[in-house]
């Protein structure tokens, strides 16, 4: 089993694991499986193993190995919380996507279990982990900071490589992640790429993390002082390093989230979320009818803006085009893996390029998978606009859930163009999906107290650490 980069690679990797268990020995267990998929998704090397025979395992792997060992030995009753519903059939029916595209195909059992086991990894685990740790108020309090923190420790990382351009992945485990060229930006300039996959994640990463500190503000929930600096200030630094980024997709996304949240709370209405959702179902449903090719909009972007981003947006809408028509060539459940659903010239030369989620999915996975990992993504947004009013959206009990749901409908508008998978993303999915069973069964009723947790707690006091900030009132050195 080879690595790419040097011996940094097995280490982290295969080491996380142990780190993670120490976690949970030495914090309350949501924080600790909180650091675990921050520090982990944040730092840990973009390198694809194999494990068991199984291959392209990821960080996503070590750091679910290690929350769940770590849950086994020091946390173990955490497993009786979970009771499988309705609701969790969507995710259920999308990480067996691909074995059903496997047996269509006649690629065989073998080929589907190892893309299923994939998938379930990548979606179903961190999903399962939500439902059992982040699943009711204090938790997603606690998971919200973690993300808030993350996003900050990452700001000197982000100014290193917007000054000296993305070298750290290379410094650090010997190879560059993506392509370098990418990170050119127009008018000179790095766009940061630190220890995730592309410069695009860390962008959507960095907004998130803006997100929550800004509604957190809004809403009086975020600490008064980080590691003894005034959060606020963090917070603008936060903003800044963003903007300096110039990932204009992921600002305007940032700036239509905050838009529809802060108009949604104040009107009451769920209308601007709902429009939200369905965004990428038009986007979806023109394209592949071939009812709009792109061109309009990208003849605007290079009249208002930019010569080379309309280009480049409308090389992504061709080759989007070329996709479609082999998609819809193949079966209900796709083409399947081995670069079946890509587009090969006569001489067998790969032509096309994917960018797109949406795309990758209908190529490989078909409609069958198209339509699961929608339902699978837009449905705790769906459930949670049925279940609480968005006038308490800025309230304390709802204003980080609000956000996560807020979120999720920027991902699905995101994976149009890009095809980024963040397991702090499913994370949310599966928190919202708890809270909502919870409120489905009257243990978070409209008017929650602060310090209810779904189980029920009253006044809940968990150890106070430098990271992450306590729910409860007490004070700590680090975090006012």
């Amino acid at each position: 089993m080879g690595y790419p980069g040097n011996i940094f690679v097995p280490i982290s990797i295969f080491g996380w694991i142990p780190v993670v268990i120490l976690l949970f020995k030495k914090l309350e267990s949501r924080i600790a499986t909180a650091t675990a998929f921050v520090a982990g998704t944040m730092f840990l090397p973009v390198a694809a193993f194999t494990l068991f025979g199984f291959r392209d395992h990821s960080k996503v792997t070590v750091i679910c190995i290690g929350v769940l060992l770590g849950t086994y030995i020091y946390d173990r009753e955490r497993f009786s919380k979970f009771q499988m519903q309705v609701i969790d059939i969507p995710v259920l029916m999308w990480g067996f996507a691909p074995m059903f595209s496997s047996l269509a195909n006649g690629l065989g059992f073998y080929d589907g279990l190892s893309q299923t086991m994939y998938q379930v990894i990548v979606w179903g685990l961190p999903y399962y982990i939500a439902r059992i740790y982040f699943s009711d108020i204090d938790s997603m309090k606690i998971l919200a900071v973690a993300i808030f923190i993350g996003t900050i420790v990452y700001i000197p990382f982000c100014w290193f490589e917007l000054i000296m351009s993305p070298q750290l992945h290379r410094l650090t485990y010997g190879f560059h992640q993506s392509n370098f060229l990418q990170t050119l930006r127009d008018g000179g300039g790095f766009r940061p790429m630190v220890y995730m996959d592309h410069g695009l994640m860390v962008a959507m990463w960095m907004i998130l993390g803006v997100f929550l500190g800004i509604w957190l503000f809004f809403s009086r929930m975020l600490p008064e002082k980080i590691l003894f600096i005034p959060s606020k200030w963090l917070l603008l630094s936060l903003i800044f390093t963003s903007i300096m980024m110039k990932s204009v997709g992921a600002i305007v996304l940032l700036a239509i989230a905050l838009l529809v949240l802060y108009l949604s709370q104040k009107m009451k209405s769920i209308v601007l979320v709902v429009i939200m959702l369905c965004v990428p179902l038009m986007y979806i449903y023109t394209r592949s009818t071939g009812i709009w090719d792109g061109r309009n909009l990208s003849g605007y972007v290079a009249e208002k803006f930019s010569p080379t981003r309309a280009q480049s947006l409308q090389f992504r809408f061709d080759n989007e085009t070329i996709l479609i028509d082999k998609a819809m060539q193949g079966t209900f459940f796709g083409w399947g893996g081995y670069g079946r659903s890509r587009v090969f010239s006569k001489s067998g030369k790969d032509i096309s390029v994917t960018d797109g989620l949406w795309i990758i999915t209908l190529g490989q996975n078909g409609i069958y998978g198209l339509v699961m990992m929608i339902v699978t993504i837009q449905l705790p947004v769906m459930l949670f606009l049925r279940q609480f009013d968005p006038g308490q959206w800025k309230s304390r009990e709802l204003a980080i859930p609000a956000v996560m749901i807020l979120f999720l409908s920027v991902w699905m508008i995101d994976n149009l163009l890009n095809g980024m998978i963040n397991p702090i993303y499913m994370l949310f999915n599966g928190g919202v999906n708890g809270l909502i069973l919870s409120a489905e069964n009257g243990l978070i009723p409209s008017g929650i107290p602060l310090g209810v947790s779904s189980s029920g707690d009253r006044g809940l006091m968990l150890p106070a650490t430098r990271f992450i900030a306590t729910p409860s009132t007490v004070h700590t050195r680090f975090i006012s």
